[in-house]
């Protein structure tokens, strides 16, 4: 079976979460920090051979003494963080596994994932080369002027919303990032690989895969923690179940 890496990009400045005291990657979700929920996804999976955190250089002595109990019982390779996400992950892909014919970079920011979704794109990337999990858009688009002001309705017809983990082959990846001229305008990996002229296959994305950004988004993962789905289909999302709540 194929052998993936994992980067977890946790570099960035977290400017957006106000009101808490450590960057997002860091907080506590129910109790566990968000960057280890996210880890465990991939550290436990069979498929997977590696898996890379790439932590800011401020923060990276730091990291090590705040988490050494986290960090004695998981196996983990920490990595020092680049000015932008872009050189985050190409820091992340000089240190992959030979073994590994497939890296996956997700958000260390995104800690709400099942096994059944990991593995969908996971297939898609053995089948395809490079898969990323995409979203729907159910709302009305709208294009604004420059005084904010709606310039036009967009159609949503086939629009989603890109998600990860995006997932590659591992000389794809490598051969997109160097052939990439500008790394500081890429968004997201995907658009690493479409600039190199490679196809992108989109699975169905997930809406409780959310990435924590604000605090608003923080609370929302606070409710969806104890309500994935299992393999029966999802938890009791009553209002007032202990299994949302609790």
């Amino acid at each position: 079976m194929s052998k993936f890496a994992v980067i977890l990009p946790a570099a960035g400045q977290s400017s957006r979460f106000s009101g808490f005291r450590r960057k997002k990657p860091f907080v506590e979700l129910k109790g566990r920090p968000v960057w280890v929920r996210t880890a465990e996804h991939f550290a436990n999976h069979p498929d997977v051979c590696q898996t890379i955190l790439v932590v800011s250089p401020d923060d990276i002595e730091w990291f090590k003494e705040q988490f050494r109990a986290n960090l004695a019982f998981m196996t983990l390779t920490l990595v020092e963080g680049g000015k932008t996400r872009a050189e985050s992950v190409e820091n992340g892909l000089k240190v992959v596994a030979d073994q590994a014919e497939f890296v996956a970079v997700h958000d260390a920011a995104r800690p709400l994932l099942t096994k059944q979704w990991i593995d969908s794109v996971f297939d898609a990337a053995r089948k395809f080369g490079a898969a990323i999990p995409g979203l729907p858009i159910s709302s009305t688009v709208k294009r604004l002027t420059p005084r904010n002001s709606i310039s036009e309705t967009v159609d949503r017809t086939s629009l989603v919303q890109a998600q990860t983990p995006q997932v590659f082959k591992k000389s794809l990846l490598l051969d997109a990032y160097s052939a990439c001229k500008d790394l500081t305008a890429t968004t997201d990996d995907a658009s690493v690989v479409e600039q190199f002229g490679h196809a992108v296959f989109v699975v169905d994305g997930w809406p409780m895969n959310i990435k924590i950004t604000t605090p608003e988004d923080f609370r929302l993962a606070e409710l969806f923690v104890n309500a994935l789905p299992t393999k029966g289909g999802l938890k009791n999302l009553h209002p007032f179940s202990d299994d949302l709540f609790g």
